[in-house]
């Protein structure tokens, strides 16, 4: 892996840990922050020995809260290409395509623990992120159209992880209304919320679970989840055999077999 400035990249046994590192304009993201983030998504496609990643961000303030406006407007008016890249608006490269992880087409799993606020491009990160937890103190909100935006992007990959009119409520509001980790975690957005001091331990947990299972086989469930959710059903199960195909090694098939066999079975907790 290469040093980053924005970013802190570790690795703990068989789990990468990304930590977005700009406290000091609550990390939020400029475009340094975007090409290191698609460094690090896209090199580690290729690592085998990183079977899970945490994502979360320096500080207990915020996690991400979008792009970073003192660089993105700071010519707004001089120049339209400045924020959009192009003069035309049908040829857009949007942030989004950098940011996250299955925009890399990483298919490896990301836990997000998010450590304080979440808002506007940081739905971009959320999106794509497998499991979500958060401290009891994070919140969530998209500003949006307060300061004279179309929110785009950013609710539509939303759909993925919340109702229709949950995310419809946070895209109108813009900064008048911040959702709670506890309503959060009521619509189905996050899996759980924790005291802020136990959130990286319960992604570590996670991200350690994980991780100790075949990776090809947690891969191809992952997929086979998001295609799932994705296509409709036909075209998800029309895909199924491939899925299995691919996913299903002798190898690692023959080894849970004997563990089966063995009698030892895994100690787990119950949520």
């Amino acid at each position: 892996m290469s040093s980053y400035e924005t970013i802190i990249y570790e690795e703990k046994g068989a789990v990468a840990w990304v930590t977005l590192n700009r406290p000091e304009v609550y990390n939020a993201f400029n475009q340094q922050m975007q090409a290191e983030l698609r460094d690090v998504w896209r090199s580690l496609r290729v690592k085998d020995e990183i079977n899970a990643v945490v994502l979360t961000g320096a500080g207990d303030k915020a996690f991400c809260t979008g792009v970073d406006r003192q660089e993105a407007m700071a010519n707004l008016g001089e120049d339209q290409r400045h924020m959009f890249n192009t003069s035309n608006p049908y040829m857009f490269d949007d942030p989004g395509h950098d940011l996250g992880p299955k925009q890399s087409d990483l298919w490896k799993p990301v836990i997000a623990a998010v450590n304080g606020m979440a808002c506007g491009g940081a739905f971009y990160l959320l999106s794509e992120c497998d499991i979500l937890i958060a401290a009891e103190h994070a919140t969530f909100f998209d500003p949006h159209v307060t300061y004279g935006m179309s929110a785009v992007y950013e609710p539509i990959q939303m759909l993925q992880k919340m109702p229709f009119g949950e995310v419809m409520r946070i895209g109108l509001l813009g900064n008048y209304e911040r959702m709670s980790a506890k309503r959060a975690h009521e619509v189905g957005m996050l899996s759980d919320v924790l005291p802020a001091e136990k959130l990286l331990e319960e992604a570590e947990w996670l991200a350690d679970a994980i991780a100790t299972q075949p990776a090809l086989a947690v891969q191809t469930t992952l997929r086979a989840i998001w295609f799932g959710h994705e296509a409709t059903r036909l075209q998800a199960i029309a895909m199924a055999p491939s899925l299995v195909g691919c996913g299903n090694q002798k190898e690692t098939m023959e080894e849970g077999q004997a563990l089966f066999a063995s009698g030892k079975r895994v100690a787990p907790r119950v949520r």
